[in-house]
């Protein structure tokens, strides 16, 4: 016997029914959206900034090592505005050049402009020299001292780094160390844009600009940077121009016995002419009132001479150098190395020689000579006086 199905039953299958429906349709809707979202191409970072839609960030290697974050609260890379009541004057003696400026100057010369006066050793060290320094300045909005631009003195950046301040406006620059003492209403770093190790480079000039972009804002302190391609551009061209009047020459003995020359009788003889065993493995002869080498004495083989060594050394020569452009007087500095190689190979019983192993005589010697006093003549004709502090420093490692 069947029994009657009441309403209730009724509308409770029917109920059952209707909520199996929906869970099928509602997983089936689900599962269609997942895979329609699925064969969709993903937008690339290119296309997502065409969009003008927000993209997170990503740490590129390239961009790291670059270092060419901006800081927006530093100021412009270019000269700030005259105008208004936040004007900065540019120190004039230290930017200021005679017709363009070398930084602008570098893209249309071979070499830096000829400085109009050659510095002395005591006044190139005491002032920023913009003919063969990159020079960022800074003039904080109060005294300052050398404790706050601690991190930029302490920079080390491959090239010579220099800095100094002065404490009035119209004061003489001071050079800075981290003990030195007072406040400064101005300071400027100097960078090196070349030395014998070749031009400072880009990435170089980078990394400065970055170093000076964030001690700026901590100043607070308007900020002078020179265009760095341009920059790296002159680097170069003082580079090329050192390379042409980069002079060193040398003179040999030569011993003409089988067991070459013994380590403790060439130190005997080389003290007695004047050398001083240096801590780099030369013999240096020395100035007696400024302590400035004139030339040295180096072991003919590549091997430098040491205490110990010199001992059991036998060698079959040495080579007397005269670094032309870091010598103040090269000519006359060539006369003594003469002297002292003519002497150094008599009591040794060697022979002066030539890169060729030829004898040299007196006429060849002069011939020698006459190529220092031409070495002599460019250097100055590209303002770098030989032994001054310019030559020390774009000729030094």
């Amino acid at each position: 016997m069947t029994l009657p199905v009441s309403p209730l039953q009724l509308a409770l299958i029917a109920a059952g029914i209707l909520l199996v429906a929906a869970v099928i349709v509602y997983n089936w809707w689900t599962l269609r959206a997942a895979r329609r979202r699925a064969s969709l191409p993903r937008p690339t970072a290119a296309a997502a900034v065409a969009a003008g839609q927000r993209v997170e960030p990503t740490l590129r290697v390239g961009d790291a090592l670059a270092g060419t974050r901006k800081d927006a609260t530093a100021t412009s890379r270019t000269s700030p505005s005259t105008e208004g009541p936040d004007r900065f004057d540019l120190p004039q003696d230290v930017i200021e050049h005679d017709g363009p400026s070398p930084a602008s100057d570098a893209a249309t010369t071979a070499a830096p402009a000829t400085p109009r006066g050659v510095p002395g050793d005591a006044a190139a060290l005491r002032k920023p020299d913009p003919e063969i320094e990159c020079i960022v300045t800074l003039q904080p909005a109060q005294a300052v001292g050398v404790g706050t631009v601690a991190a930029g003195l302490h920079a080390r950046l491959g090239k010579r780094l220099r800095w100094f301040g002065r404490s009035e406006p119209n004061a003489s620059w001071q050079a800075l160390t981290a003990d030195t003492r007072g406040e400064f209403v101005e300071l400027v770093a100097c960078l090196l844009l070349a030395d014998r190790n070749g031009a400072t480079s880009r990435a170089q000039l980078d990394s400065f600009v970055r170093v000076m972009n964030e001690l700026a804002p901590h100043l607070p302190a308007a900020m002078s940077v020179p265009d760095v391609a341009a920059e790296a551009e002159r680097a170069e061209a003082l580079d090329r121009l050192c390379a042409d009047v980069d002079v060193q020459v040398g003179l040999t003995i030569l011993s003409g016995a089988a067991a070459g020359l013994s380590g403790t009788k060439l130190r005997g003889v080389a003290e007695a002419a004047g050398f001083h065993l240096a801590a780099d493995g030369r013999f240096e002869w020395t100035n007696e009132d400024t302590g400035a080498v004139v030339c040295s004495l180096q072991n003919l083989r590549n091997e430098p001479f040491t205490a110990e060594t010199l001992r059991g050394l036998a060698t079959h020569g040495v080579v007397l150098v005269l670094d032309v452009p870091r010598v103040t007087d090269p000519p006359r500095a060539f006369d003594q190395m003469k002297l002292a190689a003519k002497r150094v190979a008599a009591t040794l019983g060697a022979e002066l020689v030539d890169d060729n192993r030829r004898p040299l005589d007196d006429s060849a010697l002069a011939a020698i000579r006459g190529q220092v006093d031409a070495a002599v003549a460019a250097l100055r004709q590209s303002g770098i006086e030989p032994g001054s502090a310019r030559a020390l420093a774009l000729f030094g490692a």
